[in-house]
């Protein structure tokens, strides 16, 4: 230490201040600390509803418990909300969205006022972020937008209508429907086209490589597309289901489940006798589109 008595009380003028502020730093950290830890134990869970409506078309008509490759984790999160508002026995929060859990969520539809289609046990948007409320976040929503709208005169929602626009710029020809969705009037249609999302294509102008080219142009948007024929017992036409579309009925998505397998869609399970050329990978809209 100088000397100097009025160098030595500058020097510990300074000395003390750099304590004050070495101080105020360390206090300042140590309060932000457990600001930060609460930041960070407080960030909710992530539900990808995508996933979950994949999971409600693929797991109900299994035999077995086992789950959907990249949904069992969102599918548990819903579990444990509806094990929380006592919809669902903690014993079936698996990941596995079976029919039990079907059951479960349409009872949480109905508890909001939800009737019908809307309360099918298929998550949407409004009622999985009510679900969620302050357990998960809603990411990936996926939406049917309106229901009254057409695609060359027949009824469809507005997804379906956007899928169908897709797959047809895909072709030199037009995709022409012979039914729409939301008709539970055609008993041939075995319940299939009651909801949204279904649809069928005549072919009767098509030759059989067109065919088969309109079959892949559906899939690769996210259709589960089937060629019909009179060895299937119908005239020939192309049945397709919109893969993941809230609205669809227990029928349709039942479709899925069988098209997910690589199987027809019909009463027989049989494999799909679409041609290796025009089979695609499994996908959606949402998904298509981000691709």
């Amino acid at each position: 230490m100088p000397d100097d008595p009025d160098e030595r009380s500058v020097l510990m003028t300074q000395y003390s201040r750099r304590r004050l502020l070495s101080y105020g730093v360390a206090a300042g950290a140590a309060l932000a600390a457990p600001a930060l830890t609460r930041a960070t134990a407080g960030a909710l869970a992530a539900v990808d509803m995508e996933q979950v409506l994949v999971a409600c078309q693929v797991d109900p008509p299994k035999a077995g418990e086992d789950t959907t490759p990249g949904a069992a984790s969102h599918v548990l999160l819903v579990e444990q909300a509806l094990v929380a508002k006592g919809l669902l026995s903690s014993s079936l929060a698996d990941g596995h969205y079976g029919t039990s859990t079907l059951d479960a969520y349409a009872a949480w539809q109905r508890s909001l006022g939800y009737t019908g289609i809307d309360a099918n046990g298929v998550p949407g948007r409004t009622s999985l972020t009510q679900l969620g409320s302050g357990r998960f976040d809603v990411t990936r929503p996926v939406a049917t937008g309106s229901r009254t709208d057409s695609y060359g005169g027949e009824r469809v929602n507005a997804r379906t209508a956007d899928m169908l626009a897709a797959a047809d710029a895909k072709l030199s020809w037009s995709i022409t429907l012979t039914q729409g969705s939301y008709n539970s009037s055609n008993p041939d249609s075995a319940g299939t086209h009651d909801g949204g999302g279904v649809v069928d294509i005549s072919v009767s102008s098509l030759s059989t490589t067109q065919r088969w080219q309109t079959v892949r142009a559906l899939r690769t948007v996210g259709f589960a597309a089937w060629l019909r024929t009179p060895s299937d017992g119908f005239p020939y036409h192309i049945h397709a289901n919109a893969v993941s579309d809230p609205d669809m009925s227990r029928q349709g998505r039942d479709q899925i489940h069988d098209y997910y397998f690589g199987r027809n869609g019909l009463a027989n399970h049989n494999a799909d006798s679409t041609p290796s050329e025009y089979r695609v990978a499994f996908t959606w809209w949402e998904k298509y589109r981000r691709a």
